[in-house]
């Protein structure tokens, strides 16, 4: 066994009740296990709530969309579109109308997000990961009905068992030269609510889902439309399939997979996740300043066994691997713990859901965790390298320690 590793064991391992200095280092190794442990709960939660995220908007997200480069709509024809269908790995193509629309319910309106959707749609399941009461349906060419998003539904206290109350739905258009009739201004449809779904908030305040042909008469889109969604087939990779399209298509349109959709959103959630961990890294180093003093408590206490290695022919380097290895076995203790008790609070967390949300509205009901072996090993690397630092200087200082040995 290494010499400076067995010394450092033994006074690691101390068992002297009345020694402080012993007492400090366990509390060092508890106040390490409490940081480590910490940082790959929170870590970890921060990881499942980026899934849950992900989750939600995918199932109401298409695999890729396409939008215009420039401008806000583009034109399409049966030409166009089979091209399109004809890449590999494309399952499923839906022609989108999307804008904004004046929605009325009643004696209540709201502006609203108006989504025109192919008739393929709905065959698409997509609100499985979320909430949908009433009918899956976007009704007929000559009866159309609509999807509503449950916190639109609640702004216009919508009552589906009203069949006679129909949704209005208003979008303004250029007034004819000279006309004094308001009725020019803008254009009207009416809708009859076939469904209330709930997806995610900004999802369920914003969306209404319409036939194709509804939202194109409305706006006076013609053949021209905001977007097309295309969902890939579950034997093709996603991202060769966009590359297919990006050289298709070439630089006049934009093609975005579901992260990029709401690339905004998830930025916003690992940069948060970057910073509490900065923070608690930061509290880490805060707290193993407890290394430092039970080091240079130690290397003060121990001056006779210092004199006593150096008449034996030790080295200070040899002292300062000693300290330097006591700070070690403090890091690696604490960490090893750490990380053991911050996996099995992930692991019964995520099987039994101890900790609640507190939201009863919200589609999970205890907080989602997902542990990923890079938060361990940054995590890891992080405490030890902090525990190092705080031990490299009481190490030194023990190396220069002036000692008389009195026989």
């Amino acid at each position: 066994m290494n010499l400076s590793y067995f010394i450092a064991s033994r006074y690691f391992k101390s068992k002297a009740k009345k020694n402080f200095i012993t007492v400090l280092s366990r509390i060092s190794m508890v106040g390490v296990a409490v940081g480590t442990m910490a940082l790959v709960v929170v870590l970890s939660v921060f990881n499942g709530l980026e899934d849950l995220i992900k989750g939600l908007y995918a199932s109401f997200d298409a695999d890729l969309k396409v939008m215009p480069m420039e401008g806000k709509s583009f034109v399409v024809d049966d030409g166009f579109l089979g091209q399109i269908e004809a890449i590999e790995g494309v399952e499923i193509l839906t022609e989108v109308i999307e804008d904004n629309a004046l929605v009325r319910y009643g004696e209540h309106q709201v502006v609203a997000t108006l989504k025109g959707v192919s008739d393929n749609f709905i065959a698409q399941d997509r609100f499985k990961a979320g909430y949908l009461s009433g009918e899956m349906s976007l009704g007929e060419e000559k009866r159309p009905q609509a999807l509503i998003g449950r916190g639109l539904s609640y702004f216009l206290l919508l009552n589906l068992d009203n069949e006679f109350e129909l949704i209005q739905v208003f979008y303004p258009k250029d007034p004819k030269s000279g006309s004094i009739d308001p009725s020019s201004m803008y254009n009207r449809e009416v809708i009859q609510p076939a469904g209330i779904f709930s997806v995610e908030k900004q999802i369920d305040d914003e969306y209404l889902i319409v036939p194709l042909n509804f939202a194109s008469n409305l706006l006076e889109y013609g053949n021209r439309r905001t977007g097309l969604e295309i969902m890939v087939s579950p034997d093709y990779n996603v991202q060769k399939v966009k590359a297919e399209l990006r050289d298709l298509l070439g630089e006049a349109f934009v093609v975005q997979d579901s992260d990029e959709q709401h690339a905004s959103l998830l930025m916003t959630i690992r940069l948060e996740k970057l910073f509490v961990f900065l923070t608690l890294t930061f509290i880490l180093a805060v707290a193993s300043f407890n290394i430092f003093f039970s080091l240079s408590m130690l290397a003060i206490e121990k001056k006779k066994d210092i004199a006593v290695i150096l008449a034996m022919g030790g080295t200070k380097k040899l002292i300062r691997s000693i300290y330097l290895k006591e700070g070690a076995i403090i890091a690696f203790s604490g960490a090893l713990v750490g990380l053991v008790l911050g996996f099995l609070i992930c692991w019964v967390q995520d099987n039994y859901g101890l900790v609640s949300l507190g939201v009863t509205s919200s589609v999970v009901d205890a907080y989602p965790v997902k542990m990923q072996w890079t938060d361990f090993l940054y995590t890891s690397v992080s405490v030890v390298v902090i525990t190092m630092i705080a031990s490299y200087r009481p190490a030194l200082i023990a190396s220069k320690v002036k000692t008389t040995l009195h026989l």
